[in-house]
């Protein structure tokens, strides 16, 4: 499939509606992204003739239906090519699959004394987990810090380091400043010090290739719907020698191998050992078909029409009064904003009545508030069925509530 704009717009049933007597403009899929058919279909199908429960089950249903989920594993190794399918642990999104790796790799290997790293553009749940992590065994958290431009002071980060440091924990698209850190230089430079790298990449996926491999990235994680996919379905990713290592967290159905009441349980191999209980199956199939649909298209192509939209975006924009923007020039996916001195949520309620969604709020990035000295933002997000009209009604919006309210 080539890059058609109005071709993707169509196979976005919800793009064609309405809000408050205005078509919808939808600059929010950093939050979380619209379906298209494909997905929605796909998911349908499978509950309507295919579902079963996964695993141990004789029966042509059960057997069907794990092929398949095992196949989208397949996938989502090729995706990001990671070496192996067992490389890939499903888990709800990325937040589950961090706090995973905080309780099983970060129980296991932490200790007293012990230190982890994490920026100062970090989501919350790239901090909180960690926080919670170092509460447990005592260790250090500590943050490399950002500049005012929104890119990370990575001269510090050596001097971060030191033979106690356990993890540097790093996104690698920022959700709020669209920064695009340059995630393996940064990789290359902790492992040169013996620290792993965990990558948040749910702000990344949707916008260009990832190679796993060439980042040589010890964890890498992203969530389904952000990626046009479903809701409670994601990926973890680790090395096979890091994740067959690691303890599981949760203990339930799947995930052993024996269980005595006398003589103890064993565990599962990686990755079963981390996906106790039912799995969201109707959900893996639709991710497996959400990054069919994105690879049809190409990344390539998405990446290349969604840089053209953000540079003409930037460029409009300046003919706003009081407009204030945060992050670097060159950014992927989100324009943080604030109106003079106008409450986000103001602005974004005006611009809700003109059929417009944005973000407004924190982002579940509460320290960098704190560093821009604000108690909220609006994010106005671009993907790749967004359009130059859009942003037109964007601009038109602001220049109208900066008249209204002053």
């Amino acid at each position: 499939m080539s890059f058609s704009l109005q071709q993707i717009r169509s196979d976005f049933p919800v793009l064609a509606r309405e809000v408050n007597g205005q078509p919808l403009a939808y600059l929010d899929s950093a939050a979380s992204a619209q379906k298209p058919t494909a997905v929605i279909e796909a998911e349908a199908e499978f509950y309507r003739h295919g579902y079963a429960a996964v695993h141990r089950g004789i029966h042509t249903l059960s057997a069907d239906a794990t092929q398949r989920m095992e196949a989208v594993r397949t996938r989502a190794a090729q995706f990001i090519n990671a070496r192996l399918p067992e490389e890939i642990v499903f888990v709800r999104g990325t937040t589950e699959g961090i706090n995973l790796v905080a309780n099983s790799w970060g129980n296991s290997q932490l200790r007293a004394g012990d230190n982890l790293i994490v920026t100062a553009m970090e989501h919350h749940a790239n901090i909180v987990p960690w926080q919670m992590l170092c509460a447990r065994t005592g260790a250090e958290l500590r943050v490399l810090p950002i500049n005012q431009d929104g890119t990370l002071q990575l001269d510090k980060l050596p001097s971060l380091m030191d033979e106690r440091t356990r993890l540097l924990a790093v996104t690698h698209v920022s959700n709020v400043l669209g920064t695009e850190n340059p995630i393996a230089d940064i990789i290359a430079t902790a492992h040169q010090a013996g620290v792993k790298v965990l990558v948040d990449g749910a702000q990344a996926v949707m916008h260009h290739k990832v190679d796993v491999q060439a980042l040589d990235c010890d964890f890498y994680l992203f969530s389904g719907h952000k990626l046009y996919g479903p809701t409670g379905i994601g990926i973890l990713y680790a090395k096979e020698e890091i994740l067959q290592a690691m303890p599981p967290w949760e203990g339930g159905g799947a995930m052993i191998a024996t269980v005595s009441l006398t003589e103890g349980t064993t565990w599962a191999a990686a990755p079963w050992r981390f996906e106790a209980g039912t799995p969201n199956t109707g959900g893996i199939i639709a991710l497996g078909a959400a990054m069919d649909y994105v690879d049809a298209i190409g990344l390539e192509n998405i990446h290349d029409y969604e840089r053209t939209l953000m540079a003409y975006a930037l460029r409009e924009l300046q003919a706003v009064p009081d407009l204030q923007i945060y992050g670097p020039q060159e950014r992927l996916g989100v324009i943080a904003f604030n109106l003079g001195k106008h409450h986000a949520y103001d602005v974004g309620s005006f611009l809700d009545n003109y059929g417009i969604a944005v973000r407004t709020g924190h982002h579940c990035a509460m320290p960098l508030m704190e560093f821009y000295g604000v108690p909220a933002m609006c994010r106005a997000s671009l993907a790749m069925y967004n359009t130059e009209d859009e942003v037109d009604r964007l601009v038109a919006g602001l220049i109208r509530i900066h008249r209204l309210l002053g």
